[in-house]
């Protein structure tokens, strides 16, 4: 049981952290200042998610390690992110769609995990599921702006979508180790947060008119270690300074 909570820890932690450290890229870079400004905040929201559970991760494993271990330590098989927060921004229509996508799954699971029996778990969604709210707003609000825009607008995020579509469906296809810790009141029902998610998802892509284009192609496999190319390029910057300089501290 130890093991697959660790496991189901890192799984969550993992998402908010690639997602997180993604978003991060746009620091300086933003369409606006306000936009630069706004989108680096909700990585730092992410990032403080995810400390927080490789925190609780550190205290159930022992063994010496701490918060920095599991981010900046681990190789890409170690890390069990689903594979569409890893994908590259590309432009704002692409990191906005993906923010769509994942808030949608991501607020709605955080709203269940507030009632999960393991109360380290339930506190840590408790505080982040405000954030999530705002996310979610920030992300429907942009779908919505650009999809049902101007000519190019609509074009670029009709593209995003029709790029990430086939990632968004492994958020809600639980690994063994959910299964497992569902039935033991820690985790949550992913079926029921995808009706839950795919109802805000459905009424937000319809106002943005957009379309969802039919495919059995679907990928999953990041919540088992198996990721993109993506993601090696990701760690490469973020546990530069670690690798190089082991044991620095901020």
């Amino acid at each position: 049981m130890k093991e697959a909570l660790l496991k189901f820890i890192l799984q969550w932690a993992d998402n908010s952290m690639i997602l997180g450290q993604r978003l991060s890229e746009w620091c300086g870079h933003g369409p606006q200042l306000e936009q630069d400004i706004a989108i680096t905040n909700i990585s730092l929201d992410l990032i403080g998610e995810a400390r927080n559970l490789y925190n609780y991760a550190a205290t159930l494993e022992g063994n010496g390690k701490d918060e920095d271990y599991y981010p900046f330590w681990r190789t890409e098989q170690s890390f069990y992110n689903v594979l569409l927060v890893e994908q590259p921004n590309v432009d704002w229509a692409f990191t906005m769609v993906r923010q769509f996508m994942y808030d949608t799954f991501h607020y709605h699971f955080l709203e269940a995990m507030t009632k999960s029996k393991d109360t380290q778990l339930a506190a840590i969604a408790s505080k982040s599921v405000k954030e999530a709210r705002y996310h979610l707003k920030y992300s429907s609000d942009w779908m919505k702006r650009l999809g049902d825009g101007t000519d190019i607008s609509h074009e670029k995020m009709q593209k995003a979508l029709d790029g990430l579509y086939k990632f968004y469906d492994e958020c809600f296809v639980p690994s063994n180790e959910e299964l497992l810790l569902l039935n033991e009141g820690i985790a949550v029902d992913l079926e029921q947060i995808k009706k839950q998610s795919l109802i805000i998802f459905e009424e937000i892509i319809a106002v943005s008119t957009l379309n969802v284009t039919a495919t059995n192609v679907k990928r999953t496999g990041g919540k088992n270690g198996n990721h993109s190319e993506h993601l090696g390029f990701i760690l490469a910057t973020m546990q530069y300074m670690q690798r190089v300089y082991p044991g620095m501290e901020w």
